[in-house]
């Protein structure tokens, strides 16, 4: 089964060995916060209309894509990687483990993963890495989507216990009140301390 239009399709999923899951993360740019990550099992039956990356969608319409999602597909997962375990591996392999998390979640063992990107991450089933993914499989869509809302409820956590930041409005990514609030105030526990620009803000002064 394939659908119609110019966005992602089911085409990756027909013709690879099922249950097929389809894998994507949140934030691993952001100077803050956990990146999450999401593991969707699609029935082909009852795919939701106007799956897409979701960067191309409105915050209104991932959050009504996520509960569609949720409603229909086989199986779905979502995994996180803290800020401490970012900061004690590396954002890469937090990202990895955010995904493993997500796909050990699933209430059905996947059979094949697609990944969205060009790295092969060591999950619990075979995987096949996608580029650009997110806007070729339904699948992929459907975890960028609930990989973002998932992260984005945590930011808005984090700005209720640290509000100066802003987290609730830039989700932790680079913007003019995130740097100011950095300058004025430091980092706080939930910033990521091995990225550079809060690297650079820890170290003493000459």
């Amino acid at each position: 089964m394939t659908r119609a239009g110019s966005g992602p399709d089911y085409t990756l999923e027909a013709a690879s060995p099922g249950p097929v899951c389809g894998v994507d993360e949140a934030g691993r740019g952001p100077w803050a916060g956990p990146v999450s990550a999401a593991a969707v099992i699609l029935d082909p039956a009852h795919i939701p209309e106007g799956l897409n990356d979701s960067k191309a969608l409105s915050e209104r319409r991932r959050d009504a894509l996520e509960i569609e999602i949720k409603a229909a597909a086989l199986a779905w997962g979502v995994g996180f990687a803290s800020v401490e375990e970012i900061d004690g591996m590396n954002i890469l392999q937090a990202t990895g483990l955010a995904m493993r998390r997500a796909v050990e979640a699933l209430a059905i063992p996947p059979a094949c993963i697609l990944v969205d990107g060009s790295w092969r991450f060591d999950l619990p089933a075979p995987v096949r890495p996608v580029v650009k993914g997110d806007s070729l499989s339904v699948s992929i869509a459907a975890a960028s989507i609930l990989a973002k809302t998932a992260r984005d409820r945590v930011m808005v956590e984090l700005d209720r216990d640290w509000p100066d930041y802003g987290f609730a409005a830039h989700k932790g990514y680079h913007a003019p009140r995130h740097v100011e609030a950095l300058r004025r105030l430091g980092p706080c526990p939930a910033h990521r301390r091995s990225f550079a620009p809060i690297r650079a803000l820890l170290r003493p002064a000459d």
